[in-house]
């Protein structure tokens, strides 16, 4: 019986950590290296949101828009 307790234990172990926060997007400086390989420049106006999303703006092509920086990494421009 314990043996398969702690089978369980381990099967849930990869869900739960597929939803915490990425270490890189915990702070602006992680969302800055998150954002700048795929071509956002001049990171400014940072806001943690509740959700822990972060919302800022930034440069790409040449163009200042807002972006917002999901927990996963995944970036919206609008």
């Amino acid at each position: 019986m314990k043996a398969l307790a702690v089978l369980l234990m381990l099967a849930a172990l990869p869900a739960a950590a597929q939803t915490r926060p990425s270490p890189s997007t915990t702070t602006p400086a992680g969302v800055k290296s998150v954002a700048q390989p795929l071509g956002y420049k001049d990171l400014h106006d940072f806001q943690r949101k509740p959700d822990g999303s972060w919302t800022a703006k930034a440069t790409r092509n040449g163009v200042e828009r807002p972006i917002t920086v999901k927990p996963s990494g995944a970036i919206n421009a609008r």
